[in-house]
């Protein structure tokens, strides 16, 4: 792509992302659904003011990248050891009914293993952002219920990023077994647990040492650089690049310096991350959502019963609490996939894992979770007025 070409493309892709996610809020819906919307419209299937590249494609991955470091540096981790173990067990639930339930709709609707795993870890994940701000907007941030749903989508998170990273390593290893689930797993687990503990003993010697430096920008600078290098070595181990990116936020977030990075963070993310959602958007063929082509139907059908799949599978995630709590509260709270999900359904598309109609049945049923949660919670916290 020629220079000319790409800030013709950028221009477009930024100016869209924010007219869609402004949009978006004025009808009290996330950002980030306008965002993608806008990427089906100047998408090679509406408009087609752009189309993928590959210089734009890495900036869609930085993007991501950039995003889980985000979503690391402002866990509340405090909120969580509050209710750690509520949070624990509406987590795990919230993982495992999903997965099992997406599986085995999938293989029973005729795909593949690895389709049908990849479709069962896609609809783990769960998007906090959106349930944070509805709790915001309410007053109601400080509910018990509230901080259980913060909490458990902390472990979820890691959880999720634990089960992309298996699905990854058995894309790549090509097998698909016990053995090679639990050897997956571990590695996993092991990166992003030693990358904490290790990470979280050295950062702090060397942000100090950092910020005597007289440089400007220099914290923020070897903040990202360090993100950058857990991202690198997380590739270099098999798993893929965003869970090192999460790792490095989540050890940043323990820091002193946690304010300030944080605060740096956000103009870069406002450039990147649109980039990344927009570009899903238009992966979208929007010819693919019109359900008077026979050929839609069954796309559209299984796109139903994996929609079904993702509210029951979060839904009953709230009675994993045994306390005197609104379980229907946490478990719609738990509801959105927003851009974790959109990360999922991302990389399955760009690694061949899924195809067209599956990525458009995903994204599908991304867009509506998140999109009917809000309403939904609003009238929920307000009943229990």
């Amino acid at each position: 792509m020629e220079i000319t070409s790409l800030l013709l493309s950028l221009f477009i892709i930024l100016v869209a992302a924010k007219v869609g996610g402004e949009l978006a809020e004025r009808i009290h819906q996330p950002a980030v659904l306008g965002e993608l919307v806008a990427g089906v419209i100047v998408g090679a299937s509406v408009l087609g003011l752009i189309r993928e590249d590959s210089i734009i494609s890495v900036l869609a991955q930085i993007g991501a990248i950039v995003l889980l470091f985000e979503a690391g540096i402002t866990s509340d981790y405090e909120a969580f050891m509050s209710v750690k173990l509520w949070a624990f067990l509406v987590a795990c639930v919230g993982v495992a009914c999903p997965f099992v339930l997406g599986y085995f709709v999938s293989h029973y609707s005729g795909l593949g293993v690895m389709e049908s795993i990849f479709i069962g870890a896609t609809l783990t994940a769960t998007s906090v952002g959106i349930t944070v701000r509805v709790f915001q907007d309410l007053g109601k941030i400080k509910m018990k219920e509230a901080q259980i749903v913060i909490g458990a989508a902390v472990v979820d998170d890691v959880i999720g990023l634990i089960i992309l990273a298996v699905v990854t390593g058995i894309v790549t290893s090509g097998s698909v077994s016990i053995a090679n689930i639990l050897r997956l797993t571990g590695y996993a687990a092991a990166f992003l647990g030693g990358a904490i503990v290790i990470g979280s003993t050295a950062a702090p010697y060397l942000l100090k040492f950092v910020h005597q430096m007289r440089v400007r920008g220099v914290l923020f600078v070897f903040a990202f650089a360090f993100c950058l290098i857990l991202a690198y070595f997380s590739q270099l181990v098999g798993l893929a690049p965003i869970v090192g990116a999460f790792a490095a936020g989540l050890i940043l977030s323990r820091t002193e310096h946690q304010e300030h990075v944080e605060k740096q963070t956000k103009p870069l993310a406002d450039i990147f991350v649109p980039i990344f959602f927009v570009m899903m958007g238009a992966a979208v063929n929007i010819n693919l959502f019109n359900p008077f082509n026979p050929a839609n139907h069954a796309m559209l059908i299984f796109a139903g019963l994996i929609f079904a799949v993702a509210i029951f599978g979060k839904i009953v995630s709230g009675w994993a609490v045994f306390e005197k709590l609104n379980k229907v509260v946490i478990g719609i709270g738990m509801l959105p996939r927003g851009e974790v999900g959109l990360i999922f359904a991302a990389y399955g598309l760009s690694h061949k894992i899924i195809g067209q109609q599956l990525y458009v049945a995903v994204l599908l049923v991304i867009m509506l979770t998140t999109f009917i949660t809000p309403p939904l919670l609003k009238m929920l916290v307000a009943k229990n007025k």
